[in-house]
């Protein structure tokens, strides 16, 4: 089974998008199963993971709703407020659905990333890692350290890394983005996502050579076992359409990559993590 293990739908007239506005003219549309179908037929794609893109337990509701009638969504990663003292139980009615997978955690959205060592935070996250449960962390790389910090206060975490976590591509900084994700590759249970590149980089000028030596280096750390593909379709559309960010993926990956290593990033990894 071949998965896209990244991408979103949205309705806009759902109105709880807020960071989607008129001013994002090319996203500021519904995007819909329908609309991403030729692409997963061209590129041999069976099925997807969908994230939620709305810090709201509403938009977790409409996405399992939509998971229910839609063959191709595997799973859906919601949300969930780990500040919020009920988010056991929003955690507990999401799992009874079949196609809930785990959550995401919005690091990026976050004023002070220093906020996820608060004691309480710390003690959720705990309480996850305890069950095993998969954990998106969503974050950039200017965030990293606090996160390295989490990591070594709840080393237990089934986590993945969304795309690659932002680093500075348009800017070509590798330091201390490298060293920092090095520091969480050691831990066995955290993966990480070749997904959302081309949003990093100018969105106008980039060149496929651009994201090697990205993608290199998180290959080379978590190594073919600990790495899925994401398309971020259709976020991605900001700087590239799918065949185009499918390019940029297949032309940096090294060439010692077999036919069993790309078969566990373009699905077995992420059924592997999401206990499909």
């Amino acid at each position: 089974m071949r998965i896209d293990a990244h991408q979103h739908y949205w309705k806009v007239s759902r109105g709880d998008y807020e960071w989607l506005t008129p001013e994002l003219p090319l996203l500021y549309r519904d995007y819909l199963p329908e609309d991403l179908q030729p692409h997963l037929r061209r590129h041999g794609l069976d099925k997807t993971i969908v994230v939620q893109a709305a810090q709201t337990l509403e938009e977790t509701d409409y996405l399992l709703e939509l998971a229910g009638s839609e063959e191709s969504i595997a799973g859906v990663v919601g949300w969930l407020d780990l500040n919020d003292p009920d988010y056991q139980d929003h955690y507990e009615r999401f799992s009874r659905h079949p196609k809930f997978v785990g959550f995401r955690m919005m690091i990026q959205e976050m004023a002070n990333a220093e906020d996820i060592l608060q004691p309480h935070f710390v003690e959720a996250v705990r309480y996850f890692a305890e069950r095993d449960i998969p954990v998106d962390l969503l974050v950039v790389s200017r965030q990293l350290d606090p996160l390295v910090k989490l990591l070594e206060l709840v080393p237990g975490l089934r986590g993945v890394i969304d795309h690659i976590a932002k680093p500075g591509i348009a800017a070509g900084e590798l330091h201390p983005w490298k060293e920092q994700m090095a520091a969480i590759a050691a831990h066995p249970k955290l993966y990480c996502k070749l997904s959302g590149m081309v949003t990093e980089a100018d969105h106008q000028h980039w060149k496929p050579e651009d994201f090697t030596a990205y993608i290199e280096h998180v290959v080379e750390l978590f190594g073919p076992q600990r790495i899925m593909f994401g398309s971020d379709w259709p976020v991605c559309l900001l700087a590239a359409n799918y065949d185009e960010m499918m390019d940029v993926l297949m032309q940096a990956l090294p060439g010692k990559l077999g036919d069993p290593d790309k078969e566990r990033l373009f699905g077995g990894t992420a059924a592997e993590f999401y206990k499909l």
